[in-house]
């Protein structure tokens, strides 16, 4: 069960995270979690080249260490990177020692590209380890308004798309995933997503 769009009372129950961008201006915040891989994130940064997107990506650390080359091909071609922890922990089911951890392993194939923001696996992290973060380690925790739920392979690719349109408005952060899991989906919507925002006159920035 998820949501594919988070509301305002929700947004309210955790007003130290970070859910969408305040903005009167046509403009959207795309963000990918789980790369890097070569599977799809070749192609998602073709897609986004093809109408001047900048997105942000949440990077699992380990996909880093196995696939630096594409990594770097993300920071060449002008996005941002954040911080997905090393091995996608689920925070509700991680002590906290273990989870900060990850989170400072990943931090070291950010290297210098990092700009401290965090996005957890799932959505999902303790009060304690959300204080950690923001208060010791520094980092602004990103989560988003809009949830494609492109990763639900049930989910039907127009469903998709239509659900990812119709949530979405200015100062949006709308989440995908460059992963296996969400290709076929992300294939379908994608294009279709970017093509429709930017004939509404949208345009597509990092954070």
């Amino acid at each position: 069960m998820y949501l594919h769009f988070t509301n305002r009372f929700i947004q309210n129950l955790f007003p130290h995270f970070i859910w969408q961008i305040p903005a009167n201006e046509k403009v959207i915040y795309l963000t990918f979690d789980d790369g890097p891989i070569p599977e799809v994130t070749p192609w998602v940064l073709e897609q986004l080249r093809n109408y001047q997107a900048k997105a942000t990506f949440f990077c699992i650390g380990d996909n880093i260490r196995k696939h630096g080359l594409i990594f770097e091909k993300i920071l060449s071609e002008g996005h941002s990177v954040g911080n997905h922890t090393f091995n996608h922990l689920n925070g509700w089911r991680c002590d906290t020692d273990k989870y900060i951890a990850n989170v400072k392993m990943c931090e070291e194939y950010l290297h210098e590209h990092s700009q401290k923001l965090f996005r957890p696996p799932y959505g999902r992290l303790t009060t304690q380890q959300s204080q950690i973060l923001r208060e010791q380690e520094n980092y602004q925790i990103i989560m988003w308004n809009v949830l494609s739920g492109d990763f639900d392979q049930k989910l039907a690719e127009e469903k998709c798309l239509k659900k990812t349109i119709q949530y979405t408005k200015g100062g949006s952060i709308v989440i995908f995933h460059d992963s296996k899991k969400a290709k076929k989906n992300l294939y379908y919507t994608l294009p279709r997503y970017l093509e429709y925002f930017s004939k509404q006159g949208f345009r597509f920035e990092k954070l």
